[in-house]
């Protein structure tokens, strides 16, 4: 099934409308009326993404899992531990699956990231390893602010100092991108070589 490419606006509703609702509700209430709001908007924003594109990502299906499962232990037992190390788990979660990857010869960056890229195997080996190192890193960064920091400071990091981070991490990415971006072959080129082999 062919994918919809979404409106760029939806696309950063859905990703990151969700962390910002959960800023505001436990702003003005308490961590755990914003987790349990947090997970009804990720699975709103995850329905609201397939039924638009009819596909969604890898990474979000992954995260919002996490969200839910760690949400709900964060509500029935009433104790925010589980909610603050979610960050943690999705993060050592995918550097774990991106370096353990590597060591089998695979670059599974292209399928979490849903393909944006056509890279050289190089390049996808190098754009992975430096993904795995981020995310290992994000998780350590969580676990020192939440144990350290009050939960309102953990909260307002979560959403004004981690995606921020990671948007300005993978924009540093794109000179390696470019480097080993492979050059799309354009369709008069592909004519112009099938008719020099059908005159041969």
């Amino acid at each position: 099934m062919d994918k919809k490419a979404p409106h760029p606006l939806f696309k950063l509703a859905t990703e990151l409308g969700p962390l910002l609702i959960f800023f505001f509700v436990n702003a003005k209430s308490n961590l755990f009326i914003a987790t349990g709001v947090f997970m009804v908007a990720v699975v709103i924003a995850i329905i609201a993404a397939y039924l638009v594109t009819r596909h969604v990502p890898l990474m979000a299906i992954v995260t919002a899992v996490v969200v839910v499962v760690f949400g709900t232990l964060t509500l029935i037992l009433h104790d925010e531990t589980f909610i603050k190390m979610k960050p943690t788990i999705v993060y050592t979660l995918f550097a774990a699956i991106l370096g353990g990857g590597l060591l089998f010869g695979r670059s599974f960056i292209a399928i979490m990231f849903d393909q944006m890229f056509n890279l050289t195997p190089h390049g996808w080996r190098i754009l992975t390893f430096r993904w795995a190192l981020w995310f290992l890193a994000m998780a350590v960064v969580n676990e020192i602010v939440w144990r350290t920091q009050s939960t309102d400071f953990w909260v307002t990091f979560k959403v004004f100092g981690m995606v921020p981070l990671t948007m300005l991490f993978a924009v540093t990415q794109m000179p390696l991108i470019k480097r080993y971006q492979l050059e799309p072959v354009s369709l008069e080129r592909s004519e112009a070589e099938a008719g020099d082999v059908s005159k041969g």
